[in-house]
């Protein structure tokens, strides 16, 4: 029975992130057509049978069937990526408050690392869409007090954040950081503690560094979507279970 929800969380996850990856391109550009799928290219209306998720791609060899042009291949990598988190989500939580979380960590991360790859945009639907999902999972899972407390860690985190691209700002004398990277660090709040949220910070940056010296070497390209390394972050301390009490006592506290 085990390996059955093992197989339903990743078939799921192949579903949603083809929906995921289609919804963060169409909020980004405004196209709110969600449930209509065409070809990037030839804009011909897809059916069902070109819509399964990975199979479809690797059926038509990453062709589209009507214009014969090559399909984005972030599509398909993005359904696996999403059913792979889905099995790992359920693996490491089962059924539970903390599943719903990791599964709302998940699509957020598939949703905002398209829109921001691509056009560096976070949208301010998705936001508050994540703001209210994971503000009632506190609330079912520890009351309106635990609520509340995970609303004013992610006031903190906020303004934290802002700070950060203030202090940048004035540094650089330009935009250091985009404003939906600040606005997403409340969705931080609602899931992390006031701790590990500001480690998120920092170990986002770390993740986007490499990225950063290799567009910069190959590119010339300055600006990097920092939304999606941030997103990270927050994934791997979720999912890695790490506590504050564990990171203190790695400094001798």
């Amino acid at each position: 029975m085990e390996y059955l929800y093992f197989i339903l969380f990743f078939v799921l996850g192949l579903i949603l992130g083809g929906f995921y990856t289609a919804l963060g391109n169409r909020l980004a550009t405004d196209n709110y057509h969600f449930f209509t799928y065409r070809c990037n290219e030839c804009g011909h209306k897809l059916k069902i049978l070109d819509c399964i998720p990975l199979l479809s791609y690797l059926f038509l060899k990453g062709k589209c069937r009507y214009c014969h042009k090559k399909i984005d291949s972030m599509e398909p990598l993005m359904e696996l990526f999403t059913g792979v988190l889905f099995l790992v989500s359920y693996y490491s939580f089962g059924f539970s408050y903390e599943l719903l979380i990791a599964l709302g960590i998940v699509s957020l991360l598939i949703i905002v690392t398209v829109s921001d790859l691509n056009y560096l945009i976070i949208s301010d639907e998705v936001l508050i869409f994540f703001v209210l999902y994971f503000t009632i999972i506190q609330f079912l899972s520890g009351g309106i007090i635990n609520a509340f407390q995970h609303i004013l860690t992610g006031a903190f985190l906020f303004l934290l954040m802002y700070f950060i691209m203030w202090i940048g700002q004035k540094a650089l004398k330009k935009e250091s950081l985009g404003g939906g990277d600040v606005k997403m660090m409340f969705l931080f709040g609602l899931v992390l503690d006031p701790l590990l949220g500001m480690i998120s910070i920092f170990l986002g940056s770390v993740f986007a560094l490499p990225m950063s010296l290799f567009l910069l070497y190959k590119n010339h390209e300055k600006v990097i979507p920092f939304g999606p390394f941030l997103l990270l972050a927050l994934t791997f301390l979720y999912f890695t279970k790490i506590t504050p009490e564990v990171i203190v006592s790695w400094f001798g506290f």
